[in-house]
């Protein structure tokens, strides 16, 4: 049988075709527009990403036996707000996950509401990009638009309903709600209150790898497929993507260099670090997870090197990198403020350390360097926890990189795993899409059958030395620059 995995991204939506033997057939994507309509704002259209969809479903199972298609799963871009009336119908246009216009509202719930009450609730704080601060906003901003909300749903599973019929959301990204007690993996109460919305406007929470049902008959017409493919509730994109690097069960973790970083860390316990510095989610296996993210990684390269350097040669740019663990310039990768573990939106992108004899390879290492030191301020935080890695996987753009894998596995003390395939969260949405039509028993066994390992980088004990030394300088730099990135603003 064939399984479709929808990946709804910020830019475009990525379709994916997998077979029961977790062969990739097909992959399709299909573009859409961002919307910026003030500075900070940022929006899209949903009836765009249902079109997108619809045209790359048929697109994708063109060349194929259609009838062989057994089910479809989503990974989706997480936190986005789409609101619609008592007739379903889209409000207004969706508030997206990299929208900044929530800062009074994060002040409230933090400040007001209270951090420790927030993490009791929902075993997280407030950040911008999350929901509920977005629903305020909407109450706060236009009340005439919070008057007409009968749903509230996130992103991918607008898709999901608009294929079905139901409204469901799982609990991976009902964990980035800001909504959702994620130990006992149900909607809080509490919370709802806050934000003054019944629980009813809330859509029903499944297990990622759970069917919400089967394709409307209208649309399996449309789609050129039968009305009893199964449509499996899906993930967060991150969430997604873990399940498609093989990061589920105890202990596994995945690292994601592209536009953001995140390091993810599956774990079959619930638990919270005492100053929420990591995110604490329900995970699409059934367990959970912790992550951080930053919001600027291989973006940060792309910066230097596009904008600054004048060159889209990244790889030149690296060869003449070797002296590994030995740079006295140091880069704060925080050109977008930051997430994890500072969750500070004033933090800005800093070089330190510059001489004289500063090349231009002492400062791109730096800014190599600058965005894996800031990736393992979110590790330390999980060690913290009494999590003991001794390995991840790897995937984004810049894990193409081969300095920058090395950097990796050096600077965070772990054998870096490169995948055969890395298809991120649609390749997951496929996988889930599998279980939830019993091809296997559960995201595990399928992960299992899936992913294989084709390279290991290997740390070098020499390198983890020198670089135990520079990162203990690296993470002074934030806190002695802190105070000064509030002044910038003035």
């Amino acid at each position: 049988m064939l399984y479709i995995g929808v990946d709804l991204g910020t830019s475009a939506v990525k379709l994916l075709l997998m077979d029961s033997e977790g062969h990739i057939r097909n992959m399709v994507s299909k573009e859409y527009p961002l919307f910026f309509p003030q500075p900070g704002w940022s929006e899209q259209n949903p009836q765009d990403w249902y079109e997108q969809t619809c045209i790359g479903i048929r697109e994708l199972i063109r060349d194929e036996d259609k009838s062989r298609v057994a089910g479809i799963s989503f990974g989706g871009q997480m936190h986005g707000l789409v609101i619609l009336d008592k007739d379903d119908q889209v409000i207004r246009p969706a508030i997206l996950w990299n929208d900044g216009r929530t800062y009074e509202e994060c002040d409230y719930l933090n400040e007001v509401v209270g951090r420790e009450k927030l993490s009791q609730y929902t075993a997280n704080i407030s950040f911008a990009g999350f929901t509920a601060p977005k629903i305020l906003w909407v109450k706060n901003k236009e009340p005439e638009n919070f008057q007409r909300i009968a749903k509230i749903m996130l992103p991918k599973d607008y898709l999901a309903y608009q294929l079905t019929g139901v409204h469901c959301t799982d609990v991976s990204d009902a964990s980035g709600m800001l909504l959702f007690d994620v130990k006992n993996r149900r909607w809080s109460g509490e919370m709802c209150g806050i934000c003054g919305i019944p629980p009813s406007m809330l859509a029903k929470c499944y297990e990622s790898y759970e069917a919400v049902g089967t394709l409307l008959p209208e649309i399996a017409r449309k789609l050129g497929l039968s009305s009893t493919v199964k449509v499996a509730a899906g993930a967060g994109d991150n969430a997604a993507a873990a399940v498609g690097s093989g990061t589920v069960g105890d202990g596994r973790c995945n690292i994601s260099l592209g536009t953001s970083g995140t390091i993810f860390i599956s774990s079959p316990r619930f638990g919270v670090d005492k100053y929420n510095a990591l995110h604490s989610f329900a995970h699409a296996d059934g367990h959970y997870h912790f992550m951080g993210c930053m919001l600027s990684a291989a973006s940060c390269n792309k910066w230097w090197m596009d904008d600054i350097v004048g060159t889209k040669d990244y790889a030149a740019e690296q060869e003449g990198i070797t002296k590994l663990g030995e740079n006295r310039v140091f880069f704060l990768p925080y050109l977008m403020g930051e997430r994890s573990p500072h969750n500070d939106p004033d933090a800005r992108g800093t070089f330190i350390g510059m001489t004289m004899d500063t090349t231009r390879a002492d400062m791109t290492q730096a800014v190599l360097e600058g965005v894996v030191f800031a990736l393992r301020d979110s590790l330390e935080v999980a060690k913290s926890l009494g999590i003991r890695l001794e390995r991840t996987k790897i995937c984004g753009g810049g894990a193409r990189s081969p300095l920058w894998k090395k950097l990796v596995a050096n600077i965070l003390n772990l054998k870096v795993d490169v995948m055969e395939s890395e298809e991120g969260p649609a390749l997951g949405a496929a996988m889930l899409a599998a279980v939830a039509c019993g091809a296997y028993p559960d995201v595990e066994t399928v992960a299992a059958k899936v992913v294989k390992v084709v390279e290991t980088i290997e740390p070098d004990p020499v390198l983890v030395e020198k670089y135990e030394r520079r990162y203990g300088q690296f993470r002074k730099i934030y806190p002695a620059c802190k105070p000064l990135f509030g002044l910038l603003k003035e």
